[in-house]
């Protein structure tokens, strides 16, 4: 695709515009501001990963893949405003996560250790669970604001923390990752995956772009699951004080 091909596709943002504008969504400036810095943003990226992939060196490639895991934990950590040190716990659980899946991958000799493999397969790893992240905070908090009742009856009976908090991280768990789960559902009969439509337009063979992608959908789930369990089990006990008293002050 060249540079006019570019050009040509900000049609679609017009049109995206003239919706909003038709409607009166107010959508405007978000529309402008939000493709301007995906554009930036890919446009540097690009640029970087070329020089990244020219240096074929591990320490680059380490240090670079702490950068995406840094930016992803800023983002997911806003979603836990109030929790105890919410920003090193996500932080934590997506470094985990990153570690076991690229691991396994590595060490069962899956995909080879290069960073055009090592890199782009951990942006998919880190940026799902990073929505993961955001799904299981934001519904952690609503489940506890709503039934912060039922917590404190368990206490007062006697029950442990883990089994006053076990119920609502349940569902908070379950809850999160229904997205993941259902939009997997459907893949080969309502949609086709991104990176498997980039290798069959590239003119790779249609079997082979559908292993690859079967090996990124099949992560994808593991991560997802591997970063709302982490996340949930590192942030309980931080729920309560010394005295197994709920705290949840400051989250609004």
């Amino acid at each position: 695709m060249n540079l006019l091909a570019i050009l040509f596709s900000f049609g679609f943002v017009v049109i995206a515009l003239f919706l909003s504008a038709a409607f009166k969504l107010g959508l405007g400036k978000d529309l402008i501001i939000t493709s301007l810095r995906a554009t930036i943003q890919l446009m540097i990226v690009g640029y970087i990963l070329k020089i990244v992939f020219g240096f074929q060196h591990l320490s680059v490639v380490i240090l670079m893949i702490l950068l995406m895991i840094l930016v992803a934990t800023k983002n997911a950590a806003k979603r836990g405003k109030g929790l105890p040190r919410i920003f090193w716990k996500t932080f934590l659980t997506i470094l985990i996560v990153e570690v076991i899946t690229q691991s396994f991958l590595i060490g069962m000799h899956i995909v080879p250790a290069s960073p055009q493999y090592m890199i782009s397969i951990s942006g998919m790893i880190i940026g799902n669970s990073m929505v993961i992240a955001n799904l299981f905070l934001n519904r952690l908090k609503g489940e506890l604001d709503m039934r912060k009742e039922e917590v404190l009856l368990v206490l007062s009976l006697g029950g442990s923390i883990k089994q006053s908090i076990y119920p609502i991280l349940k569902q908070s768990i379950r809850s999160s990752l229904i997205p993941t789960i259902e939009s997997q559902k459907t893949i080969g009969l309502v949609q086709l995956p991104g990176m498997m439509t980039g290798q069959i337009i590239a003119g790779a063979d249609p079997i082979q772009a559908v292993r690859l992608q079967l090996l990124i959908v099949f992560l994808i789930m593991t991560a997802a699951c591997l970063t709302a369990i982490i996340l949930g089990f590192l942030i309980y006990p931080g729920l309560f004080n010394k005295h197994q008293q709920l705290e949840i002050k400051g989250w609004k």
